[in-house]
């Protein structure tokens, strides 16, 4: 029973999610035989001022473009 757990900033829409969990799910069948009946994918949104990236918050990052 695969449990694949991913972490992202919010910004990506319910539609999006959804075919994220579609194909992440069939790329488990696909590559490694996991029965796609079991396989568990959960997203976590995280904000963007509470993920930091080389010593700085992934919001600041946004702000100056990087």
């Amino acid at each position: 029973m695969p449990f694949i757990n991913i972490k992202m900033t919010p910004g990506a829409t319910a539609e999006q999610k959804a075919k994220l969990i579609a194909s992440i799910t069939q790329l488990m069948a696909d590559q490694l035989g996991k029965n796609p009946q079991t396989t568990h994918v959960v997203i976590e949104e995280i904000a963007a001022d509470n993920w930091g990236i080389a010593g700085e918050t992934v919001a600041a990052r946004r702000k100056r473009g990087a």
